[in-house]
């Protein structure tokens, strides 16, 4: 366990660290200037959170950070976008990204984003496919300036052929800015995707998987926890990279008569897998209580070993 590293998602349950957005509905009924006033505003804030937020992770001795994807908010908006050169706070908005990077680097902090669902690089609409470019070279710009090597997406729908979806993605992968393609990663899902249906796209393209042990656990594909694990480890060591892993507990318990996807507020210990114990990885804590989760699961593997 000593060579593991936790992670927490996005935002803090307890700590009084917030993060700010605005709507395009907002901002449309601004003019520019009074626009680019507003986001630089929220901008400036977001980066100084998220530094701090990596500061008090680090006193709490969490290893990683998933950074909330619109950080810079309606960044790509076609109607209501901007640059950061554009802002009047651009050049401190600059300076605090470089200072992220900075403590990152000192600390050993990973840093990773999770798009959200409507980044579908599978989707036969070419509409579809566009906007989730734009949105992914926002990320990779982000995630370059504070370091960040994991972009994590689903594949998407299987519109009703998975073979022919997957064969989509692939070519549209090639196609990405390398930015793009260098921190790009994919998780297995809980209702369309397997770890068995990822495994040899991501091979034979390069891509890192993602394994969300919960997810596997919704939508069993016939392998063994330890058979996707050691999968999933093979798709990172061909990059040389540390492998990422997701784990949850589900609100509802394991019962078959229930939903079991919806995340509770804390991880049972025994739904954490053994065959990670020993890794060198990162496992990010999806977890309703956050931060509290993340040290309560620390905790109580600590004590799990030692009995």
């Amino acid at each position: 366990m000593k060579d593991l590293r936790f992670g927490l998602c996005c935002i803090f349950r307890a700590a009084p660290i917030k993060f700010k957005t605005t709507t395009a509905r907002i901002l449309s009924a601004l003019t520019k200037e009074q626009q680019l006033q507003k986001v630089s505003k929220i901008c400036l804030h977001n980066v100084e959170s998220l530094l701090l937020s990596l500061e008090y992770a680090d006193c709490l001795s969490i290893g990683a950070f998933r950074i909330l994807s619109p950080i810079f908010p309606r960044f790509t908006h076609p109607d209501v976008g901007y640059t950061l050169k554009e802002l009047p706070d651009g050049k401190t908005i600059r300076k605090r990204l470089a200072d992220i990077k900075s403590f990152k680097e000192e600390r050993d902090i990973r840093l990773s984003f999770h798009p959200d669902q409507f980044i579908v690089l599978s989707s036969p609409k070419p509409q579809v496919v566009k906007s989730a470019r734009r949105e992914l070279n926002y990320q990779a710009m982000v995630a370059k300036a504070v370091g960040a090597d994991v972009i994590n997406v689903h594949l998407g729908g299987a519109y009703g052929d998975k073979t022919a979806a997957m064969k989509r993605f692939a070519k549209v992968f090639r196609s990405l800015r390398k930015d793009v393609r260098q921190r790009l990663t994919l998780e297995n899902d809980d209702r369309t995707y397997t770890v068995k249906d990822l495994y040899a796209l991501c091979m034979e393209e390069g891509i890192p998987l993602v394994y969300d042990v919960h997810h596997h656990r919704c939508l069993p594909d016939g392998l063994s926890v330890e058979q996707a694990t050691k999968l999933a480890v093979e798709t990172w060591q061909q990059v040389n990279r540390e492998p990422y892993f997701h784990i949850s507990s589900p609100k509802n318990g394991w019962a078959t008569e229930v939903d079991n996807r919806p995340h509770a507020d804390f991880i049972e210990a025994t739904d954490f897998p053994s065959e990670w114990l020993n890794l060198a990885a990162t496992v990010d804590v999806e977890a309703k209580a956050k931060e509290l989760a993340v040290v309560n699961l620390m905790s109580d593997l600590k004590k799990l070993i030692k009995s």
